[in-house]
């Protein structure tokens, strides 16, 4: 990555973020735009956990639907797709207060 390419990547960081942080002005319990922040986050990375989420949200729906009781996959998959450094029970935490997923990591919270 040259220079000219790593300062246009830092400017759409910056600007992602700032977005972030206005939103936290009026929401300031947004745990997870505040984990977003802290950890430097791109939207790229973001967008791609949304992704994931989405994903695994309907497996635990189709999954509910055959008779499924055990979830733990899931939360192995969610694990492994998290940017690296996420913990865990952090995001789980922080998606539950910001009522993301909520389905989701209510479940998935049981096997933490």
């Amino acid at each position: 990555m040259n220079e000219h390419d790593l300062l246009l990547h830092r400017i759409n960081l910056l600007e992602f973020h700032q977005r972030l942080l206005i939103k936290l002005l009026s929401h300031p319990n947004n745990d997870f735009y505040r984990l977003i922040i802290e950890n430097g986050l791109s939207e790229r990375e973001v967008n791609n956990f949304y992704r994931l989420c989405d994903e695994l949200t309907v497996k635990l729906a189709e999954q509910k639907a055959e008779g499924f009781v055990h979830f733990h996959p899931l939360l192995n998959q969610l694990s492994a797709g998290l940017p690296a450094h996420l913990k865990l029970e952090e995001v789980v935490k922080a998606c539950l207060q910001q009522r993301l997923f909520e389905p989701l990591f209510m479940e998935l919270r049981k096997y933490l």
